[in-house]
């Protein structure tokens, strides 16, 4: 499986600086796609690592509307982005991530969002193991995707994901290529303070 050893591509341009997985540094989010399509089994495997992302009293407020056919991610062209668009259309799967803002006991979810985040990373995660690559879009219209899908008022639209076997660069558009390549972070000591909050 791809997140066993650093990918060449990775080991060109991450280094962590602590010693972790390296599912967590092959994990990126690249934007050419191969058409080919991912099978129920594998799909499968994703949501399933997603189900058991933690939740605040285990409400599980993540849910995924998934589009393979193409009659599905045309009803979801119109509400991405065009910018995300010139790439997105190749890649065989997209998802719509909701967060379900009221909790079982009709209070608002005050975590929905935070909990929905660790169910993507968790899907995330297990795409890569299974040799698959994601990227997931902010750029979308989180109205117009509740119009064309039918969701209901109490389910929040926070990211479209695209799904499916890295393709070669070549294939994108000139300004796309020069950024198809896995991005670095910020240092740790620049995230993590002791105590109390720091601006450094």
């Amino acid at each position: 499986m791809k997140g066993n050893v650093l990918t060449p591509e990775v080991k060109e341009n991450r280094q962590a600086g602590h010693d972790i997985d390296p599912v967590f540094l092959n994990r990126w989010s690249p934007r050419s796609y191969k058409t080919d399509p991912v099978s129920d089994e594998v799909l499968s495997r994703l949501f399933e690592a997603a189900r058991w992302a933690p939740s605040g009293s285990n409400e599980q407020p993540w849910r995924f509307i998934v589009a393979r056919t193409q009659e599905d991610k045309e009803r979801f062209y119109p509400f991405i982005a065009e910018g995300n668009r010139i790439w997105c259309e190749k890649a065989p799967v997209l998802v719509l991530l909701l967060s379900k803002t009221i909790s079982s006991r009709g209070t608002a979810l005050r975590s929905h969002a935070l909990d929905a985040g660790a169910a993507w990373g968790y899907l995330a995660l297990e795409a890569t193991r299974q040799g698959l690559v994601t990227h997931a879009m902010g750029g979308f219209d989180p109205q117009k995707a509740r119009e064309d899908l039918g969701i209901p008022s109490e389910y929040e639209p926070q990211i479209v994901i695209a799904i499916g076997y890295q393709g070669v660069k070549e294939e994108l558009p000139e300004a796309l290529q020069e950024r198809e390549k896995p991005s670095t972070r910020q240092p740790l000591e620049s995230l993590v303070f002791e105590g109390v909050f720091s601006q450094k």
